[in-house]
């Protein structure tokens, strides 16, 4: 059964009565088949203006969705002969963040990205997509492999931000986030971000520093969370959908303010419900992005990426 967003109460009740008719049995079958019609169409255009007008808020809990697709799913539908690659060489391996070679339509990419889970068990595992030093590291050395051979890199940006605790601050959380920051900036390869949830702080700039960073048409980028935001100015977290509504969260936003560069369409009623549709849109933008950045040498990408963070907030005198 498909999870309910709170403001998709009236869209689960007409889906509630579209599967009732469906396991009706009368002999009025037509009229059975014309009344499914009629209320899947009354559906279809309900979803269409729920979505097109969703708050930043709204937005949000979108990108927050349980069943929207997560890192492992990215991989087995957009890459094939996937090989996983675990350590930072160092301290151990954090699953938050996983990554590995593979092939993206027959050419050789490296695959980086934040994991969720979809479950309790699996979301424990991985620590809710919220890196620990570790993490950061192990995306360090993917980088500079993937600058060795050659190799252009594929980022999957969906965490809420960094992990906060006392163990991740003691073996250096900010200095990690920085340099995978750094190590982003100075790649001689092709650097394609995409935040496919939520892109959370330095946790998610850290993997999001590329030539070009696309953003999930529900999907949020923002330097704290709504939530904590909130807590910071108003000494309470009940304030966050006003911190929502004015923090410049969204793709829209995000796009108009230079801060990425395309906004990939999800499916109608967002990526949680047609997974294949989402891939199908995905593969098209990978595609054409790694044509255009792998005509380019890697002096000439080092220098596009430095430009384009450096203008960001530029505002004329």
């Amino acid at each position: 059964m498909l999870t309910y967003l709170d403001f998709e109460k009236p869209i689960a009740e007409l889906e509630s009565r579209i599967r009732d008719m469906r396991n009706l049995e009368s002999g009025e079958e037509i009229n059975i088949a014309e009344e499914v019609t009629r209320l899947e169409t009354k559906r279809d255009k309900l979803l269409r203006d729920t979505y097109g007008k969703l708050t930043p808020w709204q937005k949000i809990k979108v990108a927050r969705h349980p069943e929207r697709p997560h890192f492992k799913e990215y991989v087995e539908n957009l890459v094939t002969d996937f090989m996983p690659l675990a350590g930072d060489r160092a301290f151990a391996d954090d699953l938050a963040i996983m990554g590995g070679l593979g092939r993206f339509k027959g050419q050789s990419v490296m695959v980086i990205g934040h994991e969720k889970g979809h479950d309790t068990q699996s979301r424990v595992k991985h620590n809710f997509g919220m890196a620990r030093p570790e993490g950061y590291r192990k995306t360090i050395r993917l980088l500079e492999m993937a600058e060795q051979f050659d190799i252009p890199v594929i980022t999957l940006v969906d965490t809420s931000g960094a992990y906060p605790g006392i163990g991740a601050e003691e073996r250096g959380q900010a200095e990690a986030i920085a340099r995978s920051t750094e190590a982003c900036l100075g790649l001689k390869v092709p650097l394609i971000s995409i935040v496919v949830g939520e892109g959370g702080s330095g946790g998610a700039v850290a993997l999001a520093a590329g030539n070009r960073v696309m953003m999930m048409e529900h999907a949020v980028y923002s330097v704290i969370s709504p939530e904590g935001c909130a807590s910071i100015l108003w000494r309470t977290a009940d304030k966050a959908e006003d911190a929502a509504n004015a923090m410049k969260i969204t793709a829209q936003d995000l796009l108009k303010l230079n801060v990425i560069d395309e906004v990939i369409p999800e499916p109608v009623g967002g990526a949680h419900r047609d997974h294949d549709l989402t891939m199908e849109t995905i593969r098209k933008s990978l595609e054409t992005s790694l044509s255009e950045l792998s005509a380019l040498s890697g002096d000439k990408l080092k220098q596009l990426r430095r430009e384009k963070f450096l203008a960001m907030g530029k505002v004329g005198l």
